[in-house]
């Protein structure tokens, strides 16, 4: 495999009209790949359906196609391939903040951590990032510590062991199911993180942005995490981008003093072609996917509603729901249903021990639960870390249909701090499901008289809705707004 070092003299081929080579040769070398294997290619064409379907899907519209171009543009400043068609860069239909490449030429960001960006450098400055994680390998590098999560966000960190002595549960639990709506989110180390930071500052600088970006990116970032810590309750509550990577905070100032160091002069930003491209994009859940306002959640095509319990917070997935907080981690999901509750929860249960064969034998429990017949049973899983209890919580909502909570409690609690959220389950009116909106990302134009603090009350949320504003156009409360300024607010 052909490798290249990203150094002075060696990193010429990365340079486009009017930037000096010296501008990459000011910063230390970092080993990268020169081009896309054929294995590479394989195995990225066969993760990415897999991919689209954990991620919700590709996102369609105006938004999908810019950032295709801009992707494409940022990406061959790696020089994995000189060709932009050698890249399929996916905008997700995520309502988490994420972003990540796969080897292949496969680069994805969400709709939700494009509408947190304010010009079109800070996209480029992002996927510039996770392309640089290719480039480098670092995937590769520490595969063997990778977590791959089936349905993502805030990993079950309390499990590191089996439900059935070492089964393929343990390794399932530990790769971090019933968490969210990611699949492919890798830990990375410190050091590679930086690497990625400074090699997609290096590609923002050939391709002729502003290589400031990527700080004011990574500053809205921490705005961000701070807000979501805030509006859940959570300290460990933050952007699926930012949770996976070093404190956004403390990367702000490096990020900008790496910059500085590649000795670019441009300040190109395109924010109103960004701007102009971004206006209309989904914003938060997709009705389609269900929707979760406070500590309930609804979903308007399979009827049906829930209510997770005070102080834990909830993140929506493309297949299922996570519920975490201090006393447990629970997720909520569907799967194939023959009439039979005990079987059902039988087949949850077989799913996750996997190659150990059937779960321990135990007795299936039965209720009504608002109307709906309910069984749940709950055996015991042995981790590293003690004994918790696994309990599966199933409805019958007829039709062939069922759904289910996977409750992961200390050994002892079984439902416990969930009883109140099992017996939320109910079914939604045809009126509540068609009252679910979805919010949207509109681009105003500031009046005279306008502030952050009006403008910040036409936001389509009750709860923090000035904060919000302000993250989300990376101001604060006392910044002044001009007339004629173009800003972002959220409106059903």
């Amino acid at each position: 495999m052909n490798r290249t070092w990203l150094s002075a003299g060696l990193g010429v081929g990365l340079i486009v009209a009017g930037v000096a080579p010296a501008v990459l040769g000011q910063q230390r070398a970092i080993r990268t790949v020169s081009s896309i294997s054929a294995q590479d290619k394989a195995s990225g064409a066969k993760q990415h359906p897999e991919l689209l379907k954990e991620f919700g899907g590709a996102y369609v519209g105006p938004q999908a196609r810019y950032v295709e171009t801009v992707g494409r543009r940022i990406a061959v400043q790696s020089g994995l391939s000189n060709a932009q068609g050698d890249f399929t860069v996916t905008l997700l239909n995520s309502p988490v903040d994420n972003a990540f490449a796969i080897p292949g030429g496969y680069v994805y960001v969400t709709r939700q951590l494009m509408a947190l960006m304010n010009d079109e450098a800070q996209l480029a400055g992002v996927l510039g990032h996770e392309v640089g994680h290719v480039a480098a390998q670092h995937g590769q590098r520490r595969q063997q510590a990778a977590q791959r999560n089936a349905i993502g966000g805030a990993l079950l960190q309390v499990l590191t062991g089996a439900l059935l002595g070492d089964s393929a549960l343990g390794g399932v639990l530990q790769q971090g199911i019933g968490t969210g709506s990611q699949l492919l989110t890798l830990k990375f180390s410190r050091s590679q993180e930086y690497e990625a930071d400074d090699l997609g500052i290096r590609y923002l600088a050939s391709a002729g942005y502003d290589p400031r970006a990527l700080s004011d990116m990574l500053a809205s970032l921490a705005a961000q995490t701070s807000l979501d810590q805030r509006v859940s309750g959570d300290a460990r509550s933050m952007p699926e981008w930012a949770s996976t990577h070093p404190d956004p905070g403390e990367r702000v100032d490096r990020a900008a003093q790496m910059a500085s160091r590649t000795g670019a002069t441009s300040t190109l930003r395109n924010r109103d072609a960004f701007l102009t491209a971004l206006n209309g994009v989904l914003y938060g859940d997709d009705p389609k996917q269900g929707v979760i306002d406070g500590s309930r959640f609804r979903h308007p095509d399979l009827r049906l509603s829930f209510t997770a319990p005070s102080g834990f917070g909830m993140e929506n997935g493309a297949d299922a729901v996570s519920i975490t907080g201090s006393g447990g981690q629970a997720q909520f999901g569907g799967m194939a249903y023959n009439g039979n509750l005990s079987t059902y929860i039988d087949s949850v249960l077989k799913r996750l021990a996997g190659s150990a064969g059937a779960p321990p034998a135990g007795e299936v429990q039965r209720t009504t639960i608002n109307g709906l017949p309910a069984a749940w049973r709950t055996v015991r899983a042995n981790t590293k870390s003690g004994q918790i209890d696994a309990t599966v919580f199933a409805y019958d909502f007829g039709g062939g249909k069922a759904y289910h909570f996977l409750l992961l409690t200390p050994a002892g609690k079984g439902i416990g701090p969930f009883d109140s959220m099992v017996r939320s389950v109910q079914r939604l009116s045809a009126q509540d499901a068609a009252a679910i909106k979805p919010r949207r990302v509109n681009l105003v134009t500031v009046k005279a008289g306008d502030t952050v603090q009006s403008l910040g009350r036409r936001m389509a949320y009750s709860d923090y809705p000035l904060e919000r504003f302000l993250v989300l156009n990376a101001l604060n409360e006392r910044s002044v707004l001009k007339p004629g300024d173009r800003v972002k607010i959220v409106t059903w």
